[in-house]
């Protein structure tokens, strides 16, 4: 059933979505300050080309204040844009009943994109 949702998501803005986290991976990671967060970015691409059949999780590193910082900082320079669009598109798509599981997806992705570092991707 993953699968299918898998495709289903891709087919209909998943892959373009996934894409534009990879080309903003890319340009973040062309500067060394950019560097860890092109990575988030290419985290967020991996959960969008596949969000059914993952979660997110707290990762037990020690990256302490680090990652506090490195979430603010990715707050306010497009982390809650990012979220805003997850929030919006996941209530569009709750309206239907065959939208739901993919607005679930759009609210799991709120977390994410909002404060990436410290969290990590966990495949069922």
């Amino acid at each position: 059933m993953n699968f299918i949702g898998n495709i289903i998501w891709l087919v209909f803005g998943g892959f373009i979505s996934a894409l534009s986290y990879l080309f903003g991976g890319l340009i973040l990671c062309f500067s060394i300050i950019g560097i860890p967060f092109g990575l988030q970015c290419f985290k967020l691409a991996t959960f969008i080309l596949w969000p059914f059949g993952s979660k997110i999780v707290y990762a037990n590193s020690s990256g302490g204040c680090l990652q506090t910082i490195g979430n603010i900082i990715w707050i306010f320079t497009g982390g809650l844009c990012a979220a805003i669009s997850h929030i919006v598109f996941g209530f569009l798509l709750c309206i239907t009943i065959i939208g739901i599981p993919f607005g679930r997806k759009h609210f799991q992705l709120i977390e994410l994109s909002l404060m990436p570092f410290g969290k990590r991707i966990v495949y069922e």
